[in-house]
């Protein structure tokens, strides 16, 4: 008596890793975020808040967080896809890793940031730097 074939057993590892493109597409898509500059690097902003950005070759994405303790959740869920450098270590900012984050996951972490940085008033416009005598820059 031949025994029936087993199924092999799929583990089914979420689709993982997000295009460039694809997560710069997800912030866009967010109402009132515009591309910018922030400390003179191109950046996603948010009512002239700092929102995300990209890093490293265009890798990783930093993203701006209400709480260091958030980060915290994020790594513990998914330690591959976020992480932080000791540059960040005192920011409420976490850093994705494009190619191991799963994209619904991506999505819901921008999301839930752009809710609490949109909580934020906006910025107040900075006076624009005067030239002045002999080539000095002078506040307005």
């Amino acid at each position: 008596m031949t025994q029936p074939r087993r199924r092999a057993r799929r583990t089914s590892k979420p689709n993982r890793g997000v295009a460039l493109q694809a997560a710069r597409q997800v912030l866009l898509d967010l109402p009132k975020v515009v591309e910018g500059r922030s400390y003179g690097l191109p950046s996603f902003l948010l009512n002239g808040h700092f929102l995300a950005r990209f890093r490293d070759e265009d890798t990783v994405l930093v993203l701006q967080l209400a709480t260091i303790g958030e980060r915290e959740v994020l790594m513990e869920l998914d330690p591959g896809a976020f992480f932080y450098t000791e540059h960040y270590r005192n920011y409420p900012a976490v850093l994705v890793r494009l190619t191991e984050v799963a994209a619904p996951l991506l999505t819901d972490v921008v999301t839930e940031s752009w809710r609490q940085v949109s909580a934020l008033p906006p910025r107040r416009p900075r006076k624009r730097a005067k030239r002045g005598g002999k080539g000095r820059l002078t506040r307005a």
